[in-house]
């Protein structure tokens, strides 16, 4: 795979919840599709069970087969496997992926801190390096406590919009990585950031034409569903 470079250093692609757009997403299949396309990272959410269980899931429910809703919070691990065959649970994850390629944790907003540092430092106990992980999310306070627990981690501050807010955090807690909604991206403001030092991802591009076009104002990297399409 040819990076996309038009400066000394190239634009990491990142894949979202592993290759979204080509396997259901936070799976294993997932994960592997992501690897199959030799993405820089993978990128996928974790969810904490009634049980304590850190679970790769994006939304606070999880909706079966037959449209029920069940709240992660409010059940254990085994009784949300009866109605998502495929659901798994982040230490399973990372014993059967292992660290091919970088691992972006995103904590979603609310969720307890602990259970998913004790996995992470239970493989970083096992010669795991803290290189393998990135971590990341939305809420500042998780951020904080993941900093405390994980120090020696890359932390990502995820935000939609405000470029202000994204660099505040970011400086709390001692890092140069920001992740940002594309929608509210230019080339003008990526330029900015990147000449202050700022290494900005934008989620989610699926379009590598702009992709280039942004990695030429010092875009770092993009979160895209369809890593393939940036394959040359």
């Amino acid at each position: 795979m040819t990076r996309i470079c038009y400066t000394v250093v190239c634009m990491l692609i990142i894949g979202h919840r592993g290759a979204c757009g080509l396997a259901p997403e936070n799976t294993l299949a997932s994960l592997r599709k992501a690897i199959e396309h030799h993405v820089d990272e993978i990128e996928f959410d974790l969810r904490v069970t009634k049980d304590g269980v850190p679970i790769l899931h994006h939304d606070a429910a999880l909706t079966d087969p037959n449209g029920s809703q069940l709240l992660v919070q409010d059940h254990t691990y085994a009784e949300l496997q009866q109605h998502k065959t495929d659901l798994v649970s982040f230490d399973d994850m990372l014993a059967a992926i292992g660290h091919q390629t970088r691992l972006q944790v995103e904590v979603k907003t609310g969720e307890p801190v602990a259970p998913i540092v004790v996995i992470i430092e239970k493989y970083l106990s096992a010669g795991w390096l803290p290189e393998y992980f990135v971590l990341s999310s939305f809420d500042p306070k998780i951020l904080r406590e993941l900093q405390a627990a994980l120090p020696s981690i890359e932390k990502v501050v995820l935000e939609r919009w405000s470029g202000v807010r994204a660099s505040y955090r970011a400086r709390q807690i001692g890092t140069k990585r920001l992740s940002m909604n594309q929608k509210w991206l230019w080339w003008g403001f990526i330029s900015s950031m990147s000449k202050a030092g700022w290494k900005l991802s934008a989620y989610t591009v699926n379009d590598a034409a702009k992709a280039r076009r942004w990695q030429r104002y010092g875009l770092h990297s993009v979160i895209t569903n369809y890593p393939d399409r940036f394959e040359t």
